[in-house]
């Protein structure tokens, strides 16, 4: 056990605390985030194979409102889950464990009936970092309940604490939900390169750190294909405990690392771009060479890519690819050349997505609390 799960253990309310309302709600949105150095492979207890690097996205989030009240003539656990306004027994399966899973470090979740009524802006389970977005929120909303007890108090203002159990609590239930608490550029995963990181909570970047402008990069989700992936990102991670490339992927991850922390100072937007497309042309070919292998990428992916880079050899403009563990893609450049970009995302690539659809995102704040409106 670690020092601070030790310390949150300890710190946990009990369930007979006389205090604890008789009902209550509290409501969080989490924020998606894109890795540009990619987190593949985990050892138990949720802890990354290698550190990694993500910017917070703004309008790709997911919303959580949390109603909770004394157990009684209600079983306590979760009673009630919704997903955009309809059950869905996959996700809530996923949540009641999550719980479970936190409430030795919550001991109040066991005198406690909760529903939960989740709303996302994006697809589910196509490679958008819907789990992160999720169990951020969910993170947060446990933190918040847990404050507002201590504190007598419903006061929204985040402290470091706050933020870094909130990030803690996240990774437990999806790794890159530890990286969607905080806005802005984020490392989670200890790295020498990044003083201060760890692998049991993320940490965002002061901006006073970065090159101003990297704390204006967009990004062009191009929703290739918006159904569910036919590979979990869970199973992905755990293929990699023997895959072969396993050693080379460590010294990959840790050497991108650092040569990000070179270009995010110096402002190098050309090393940027090279060590982000790199990643991700890298975590796909993790993939396809698993055992089994698999892919994940469509027709449609490829010939995304290919006139991005066409596109960018073309214009001169400073922009790049990324993607998560799924076909869609994330064209990522500067809020300086949006105009030119977004006539190019419309006129090229909009014609390869589904429906038409695409994300017009940003650089995000990080979690926040939202009107909850009635009680849950």
């Amino acid at each position: 056990m670690n020092h601070l799960e030790k310390q949150y253990l300890e710190q946990g309310l009990e369930p007979g605390r006389k205090d604890i309302p008789d009902r209550g709600v509290t409501a969080w949105e989490g924020p998606s985030n894109i890795a540009l150095v990619k987190y593949w492979g985990k050892y138990p207890g949720q802890l990354p194979m290698n550190p990694s690097l993500s910017f917070t996205l703004k309008n790709s989030v997911v919303r959580v409102r949390m109603g909770f009240e004394k157990a009684g003539r209600t079983e306590a656990g979760l009673q009630a889950f919704l997903l955009n306004g309809a059950p869905h027994a996959g996700f809530r399966k996923r949540v009641a464990a999550y719980l479970d899973e936190v409430t030795p470090f919550f001991p109040f979740l066991s005198a406690m009936a909760l529903s939960v009524h989740s709303e996302s802006s994006f697809p589910h389970s196509a490679g958008i970092a819907s789990s992160a977005a999720a169990f951020s929120a969910l993170a947060l909303c446990l933190c918040a309940i847990e404050r507002d007890l201590v504190a007598g108090s419903g006061g929204w203002q985040q402290d470091d604490d706050f933020v870094r159990k909130a990030s803690f609590m996240a990774r437990l239930g999806s790794g890159s939900a530890s990286r969607s608490v905080e806005g802005g550029l984020v490392v989670w995963g200890r790295c020498e390169a990044f003083p201060g990181s760890s692998d049991l909570y993320a940490k965002g970047l002061p901006e006073e750190a970065v090159d101003p402008r990297f704390m204006t990069l967009r990004d062009a989700v191009l929703v290739v294909d918006d159904s569910a992936k036919k590979v979990s990102s869970s199973a992905g991670h755990a293929l990699m405990d023997g895959h072969a490339y396993r050693q080379g992927r460590f010294a990959q991850a840790t050497a991108n690392m650092e040569r990000m922390a070179r270009a995010l100072t110096s402002g190098d937007e050309g090393l940027f771009f090279r060590v982000t497309e790199q990643e991700a042309l890298s975590l796909h070919s993790l993939m396809m060479s698993s055992d089994p292998g698999y892919l994940l990428m469509k027709p449609a992916t490829l010939e995304v890519l290919d006139r991005i880079t066409t596109f960018r050899e073309r214009t001169g403009l400073g922009l790049g690819f990324t993607m998560d563990a799924g076909p869609n893609v994330h064209l990522v450049y500067f809020q300086r050349d949006a105009v030119a970009v977004k006539a190019f995302v419309e006129e090229s690539l909009v014609p390869l997505c589904a429906g038409g659809r695409w994300i017009d995102d940003a650089l995000g704040r990080g979690g926040r609390p939202f009107n909850s409106g009635s009680h849950g």
